[in-house]
């Protein structure tokens, strides 16, 4: 099939390659940085200019995948696509949106008669070898249009073996990718995803921490423990019920450096923690150990401990998330955007 993909950072690009080599998709680019199109023309893709390039170079129906950052960028994007597609094209927004702007969007672009897909997305920066698990909002019709797509961007069945029962049930879950519901529904339950992934993270962290304080000299010689962090994670990984894909960049990242000097422990949250908490205070849904998770980001921003530099490490080596710079309360520093749910 024939794509446009707007967007080609760390998601975007990987996105792209394996579109081009696994499924072999037409894929036309376009990023505000000429390098990254050049270097992609260089890997396949069709390189444009533009927007309205992206779209000249499309048989319709066209198909557009917007993969920047959630807001403005995103936002803008989107409107301006809106006035060169045409009836029957589709927008899709892979990013981590908030999924009450997805809606908004719908409707706005309904009028026209333009199609909006949203594509929650979760792989990080392993997708291009991996493949990406997709939670996918919008109209029957549209998105089965578009399951070769999903089918060549999706993990398939990874090796796992089936769920007992799963006969008569969709079977695209099985291959890591579902049609959640319309739109809005693919990034809700993105959205809730990565309010769990505070928790399993938080949970992990705080108990590596609790292993490494176990010498202090606080505590009687003969209840002190010298314990391998790298090790721990390392056996935890094969077998235990507490195994999972997190464990396994912790154990990476431990192994090459126990006391993890090289990140300081200042934690950022993306959003969707807040938005799932939100959700869950509006359904009344008691939410504690995600809302302890997201308070705990924050407290990082002022004060660090060892368990702050595990959540530094897993959210870099599943998303090649770097830490920032500069504290946010420093003199001078850029506040940062608000990422509460919008109201319009």
């Amino acid at each position: 099939m024939q794509i446009g993909l707007i967007g080609l950072g760390r998601m975007g690009g990987n996105i792209t390659r394996r579109l081009i080599e696994m499924g072999k998709h037409e894929v036309a680019v376009f990023d505000i940085n000429p390098d990254a199109v050049a270097e992609f023309a260089r890997y396949g893709a069709i390189a444009t200019t533009s927007l309205d390039d992206v779209a000249s170079r499309l048989k319709p129906p066209r198909t557009i995948w917007v993969m920047l950052p959630a807001g403005k960028i995103t936002e803008d994007t989107i409107h301006a696509l809106s006035s060169v597609l045409e009836r029957g094209d589709t927008i899709i927004d892979g990013g981590n949106t908030f999924w009450q702007d997805d809606v908004r969007r719908a409707q706005a672009l309904e009028e026209k008669g333009i199609h909006y897909i949203d594509v929650g997305t979760s792989g990080g920066i392993w997708g291009h070898e991996r493949g990406y698990c997709m939670m996918i909002g919008g109209d029957k019709a549209a998105v089965d249009r578009l399951d070769p797509i999903f089918a060549t961007l999706a993990p398939g069945e990874s090796g796992l073996p089936r769920t007992p029962g799963r006969d008569d049930r969709d079977p695209r879950a099985e291959q890591g990718y579902i049609h959640a519901g319309p739109v809005g529904a693919g990034h809700f339950v993105k959205m809730v995803h990565n309010g769990i992934e505070y928790g399993l993270m938080q949970a992990y962290a705080e108990g590596f921490d609790i292993l490494k304080n176990a010498n202090i000299e606080a505590l009687p010689p003969e209840h002190r423990f010298d314990i391998d962090l790298a090790d721990v994670a390392e056996v935890w990984r094969r077998g235990s019920v507490i195994s999972s894909w997190l464990l396994d960049l912790t154990a990476s990242a431990l192994a090459r450096n126990q006391t993890l000097d090289q990140y300081s422990g200042f934690v950022e949250d993306s959003g969707e923690g807040r938005w799932t908490i939100a959700a869950a205070i509006d359904e009344a849904v008691p939410a504690e150990v995600i809302t302890a998770a997201l308070f705990a980001r924050f407290r990082s921003r002022r004060e660090h401990t060892f368990a702050e530099k595990i959540l530094s490490a897993m959210r870099a080596g599943f998303g090649g998330h770097k830490e920032p710079q500069q504290h946010p309360d420093a003199p001078g520093a850029k506040a940062p955007e608000k990422l509460k749910p919008k109201d319009d």
